[in-house]
């Protein structure tokens, strides 16, 4: 690394298991020696529960993208509406990220795929979350949409599958519909990256 923080270290002093419920949340104490020098003492929490994977898949000759809405505790827990639309995306629970995906398309979206295309790999909340997730597109048809219900209802899923037009679902991002990061971060890709010429 270059540049100021090269000097930064770091050093455990103790971790503390909080919870093991879910997933894992400890608390470390660090002693920190910043680059100026200065040494201190700093409590972070780290949620750990382990990477996941996320995909979009697109439709090319119809310029559409299939998405999911479901349930959210968060959100409600938040006061906001907790039917969100996402992205299909899921923990990798020991698979390798593309294995998982094509799986979660296959639970989530009832897609079978077969190629999916890694995109890149992204900290969506590295303040206090150890979550890495693995970012992937792959290609659909009008054929391949026609089941309307997704999930696994014994883990508690209930997903409503959407196959809608790309423009659509970023008019939803500007609208407030659409509040997920990591389907905000992959129809912004879309659209750069996808979207046909006009």
């Amino acid at each position: 690394m270059t540049g100021p923080l090269r000097d930064m270290r770091w050093e455990v002093l103790e971790t503390r298991l909080l919870s093991d419920n879910w997933a894992r949340l400890t608390t470390s104490r660090l002693r920190v020696t910043m680059s100026c020098g200065t040494v201190q003492e700093q409590w972070r929490e780290a949620y750990d529960r382990g990477d996941g994977a996320c995909i979009l898949p697109f439709d090319p000759e119809r310029g559409h993208v299939l998405l999911g809405r479901q349930f959210r505790w968060p959100a409600a827990y938040n006061g906001d509406d907790p039917f969100l639309v996402e992205a299909a995306a899921g923990l990798l629970d020991d698979d390798a990220p593309e294995d998982r995906i094509r799986a979660e398309a296959q639970e989530e979206l009832g897609l079978a795929l077969d190629t999916p295309r890694f995109l890149f790999s992204l900290y969506m909340s590295p303040g206090s979350v150890a979550e890495r997730l693995h970012f992937f597109t792959a290609t659909y048809g009008a054929a391949d949409a026609q089941t309307r219900l997704g999930g696994l209802r014994d883990e508690g899923e209930e997903i409503e599958i959407m196959d809608i037009p790309l423009k659509e679902a970023l008019t939803m991002v500007e609208d407030g519909t659409i509040r997920d990061a990591k389907t905000v971060i992959l129809l912004q890709y879309a659209a750069l990256h996808l979207m046909p010429e006009d």
